[in-house]
C-alpha cells in the first residue's frame, strides 16, 4: 500500500475515540511521517477529500501544515485558502490543541496567503475563530491574536477587531506577541476614534517590561504622543516608574520630532503648530503619521474653543473665529456643532444673531443608565482587584522567583536587629 494511503487509513481508524487520538498524535509525531509528509507536499491537497476536518481534525492538521509548508503562488493560494478555512471552521477543539504550534502555522499560513491575494477580509472571520478555538481562556494572549488584528487592519475591519480588545489579559507566552497586540489594538482604536482606549493599549506597549529597545515600542510611543494632544491636549515625557529602564533612557532619542510638535502645540499658537508640522511633512509621512498628526493639529483649534467656555458664557462666531484663528464664522460653527455632538463642549448656537452661548454638564449622574454603568464599573474593578489579588499570590509561591528574590535580597544577621529580650503578654 501506499505510504500516503497509509496513513490516511490510520487516520480514519484512529479518530473515534480520546485514546485513539492520543495514538495517533504518537504516530504523527514521528520524525519519518513528517518527512514523507512533506516529500508528498503536492499530493496532499488531493490526499485532504478523504478525510472530514470535523472527525479527523488532528490527521487533517498535520496534512494540511505540511502541503502549505513552502511558499505558495497565487493560483495555488486561490485553491488552499478554501481548505484552510473550511478547516478552521469545522474542527475540533479538543483535537487541534493537542497539536497548537501546528495550528497556529496554519493560521499565519492563511493569513500570508488572503495577504498575497490582496484580499485580507477572507482571513478575518476564520481567523478570530481560530482565536478561540486556540485560547484556553479568554484571558490568555495567543500567537494569533496579532495575525488577527493586523488582519482586521489591512481590511479596515475596525469593529470586529474590537470584539478582543476588550478582553483582559494576564498569561502571555511570547513577549512580542503583547507588544504586536497591544500596538495593533491601539492603531485598531485610532480608527475607530476610540483615543482613550487607544491610549491605555498604546500605554501598555510604552510601559511593558523589556532589556532593549524595539522597534514596536518606538512606533507605539510616536502615536502615544499623538494621541495624548488629541485626547488630553497635552503630554509630558516622564513615564512612570514601573517602566524599563531601556525605555525611559531611550525612547524620546527616536522620537524627537514628536516630542518637538509636544512642545510646539504646548505653546497654542496655531500658526507655529502648521509651520512645524509643514517643515516635517515628509518624516511623519514615512512614519505612516501624517493623517494622525493633521488630526493633532486639529484638536488644536477645539482646545482653544474649550478655553473660551471657561471664560465666557455668550461669544459670537466671529469672535471665536478670530480667537482660535479660524478662516470664518462659519469654520467656527462646524467645530462648535461638531464638538456639542462629540459631547466635548456644552453648547447652543442661536444662528439669528450667530451667537453661541456655552452651557454647564446637563448630566445629573442619577439616571438608571448612569447608576447602572457606575455599578458595572464598580463590579469591575472589583473582579480585577480579586484578579491581581490571586496573580500576586502565584507570584509569591514560584519557585523561580523566589530563588531570584533570595539572590538580590541583602542578608541581615541577627544583630542587625534590636530584638527585646522580654515580652509582656
Amino acid at each position: 500500500m501506499d505510504p500516503m494511503e497509509a496513513l490516511i487509513t490510520q487516520i480514519q481508524g484512529l479518530s473515534s475515540s480520546a485514546a485513539d487520538i492520543s495514538r495517533l498524535h504518537t504516530i504523527l509525531k514521528q520524525t519519518t511521517v513528517d518527512v514523507s509528509l512533506r516529500s508528498y507536499s503536492d499530493h496532499l491537497p488531493s490526499l485532504l477529500t478523504n478525510l472530514d476536518p470535523s472527525l479527523h481534525s488532528l490527521g487533517f492538521l498535520y496534512i494540511l501544515d505540511a502541503s502549505i509548508a513552502i511558499p505558495v503562488s497565487k493560483p495555488q493560494a486561490e485553491i488552499l485558502v478554501p481548505i484552510v478555512t473550511t478547516f478552521i471552521v469545522a474542527c475540533s477543539v479538543e483535537q487541534i490543541q493537542l497539536a497548537p504550534d501546528k495550528f497556529v502555522s496554519v493560521c499565519k499560513k492563511l493569513k500570508d496567503q488572503v495577504v498575497l491575494l490582496e484580499a485580507p477580509i477572507r482571513g478575518v472571520a476564520p481567523m478570530l475563530t481560530a482565536v478561540r478555538k486556540l485560547q484556553v481562556s479568554t484571558e490568555r494572549l495567543t500567537p494569533l491574536h496579532p495575525e488577527f488584528l493586523l488582519l482586521c487592519l489591512l481590511s479596515k475591519s475596525y469593529k470586529t477587531g474590537l470584539s478582543i480588545l476588550d478582553d483582559d489579559i494576564f498569561e502571555v507566552d511570547q513577549p512580542r506577541d503583547l507588544f504586536l497586540f497591544f500596538y495593533y489594538g491601539g492603531i485598531i482604536c485610532i480608527g475607530q476614534k476610540r483615543f482613550q482606549k487607544a491610549l491605555d493599549l498604546l500605554h501598555n506597549v510604552v510601559t511593558a517590561p523589556m532589556s532593549t529597545l524595539n522597534a514596536i515600542a518606538v512606533e507605539a510611543y510616536k502615536k502615544y504622543i499623538l494621541v495624548s494632544l488629541i485626547r488630553h491636549g497635552q503630554f509630558s515625557t516622564n513615564l512612570p516608574k514601573y517602566s524599563s529602564s531601556a525605555a525611559q533612557r531611550n525612547l524620546k532619542n527616536f522620537c524627537l520630532p514628536y516630542i518637538e510638535l509636544a512642545n510646539s502645540y504646548g505653546i497654542g499658537k496655531i500658526a507655529l503648530l502648521e509651520e512645524y508640522v509643514q517643515t516635517n511633512t515628509e518624516k511623519f509621512e514615512s512614519d505612516n503619521n501624517l493623517g494622525l498628526v493633521k488630526q493633532v493639529v486639529s484638536s488644536m483649534y477645539k482646545r482653544n474653543i474649550q478655553r473660551l467656555t471657561q471664560t465666557y458664557l455668550t461669544l459670537s462666531l466671529q469672535d471665536i473665529a478670530n480667537t482660535v484663528q479660524l478662516n470664518s464664522a462659519k469654520d467656527a460653527e462646524m467645530h462648535v456643532l461638531q464638538m456639542i455632538q462629540d459631547g466635548e463642549i456644552y453648547a447652543m448656537i442661536n444662528q439669528k444673531d450667530g451667537m453661541v452661548s456655552f452651557l454647564e454638564d446637563p448630566e445629573q449622574y442619577k439616571t438608571c443608565e448612569m447608576i447602572e454603568h457606575i455599578d458595572s464599573s464598580i463590579q469591575r474593578v472589583m473582579a480585577l482587584s480579586r484578579k491581581l489579588a490571586t496573580v500576586d499570590e502565584q507570584i509569591s509561591c514560584d519557585p523561580m522567583y523566589l530563588s531570584k528574590v533570595g539572590r538580590e535580597r541583602q542578608r541581615y544577621d541577627f544583630d542587625d536587629f534590636d530584638v527585646p529580650q522580654k515580652f509582656n503578654i
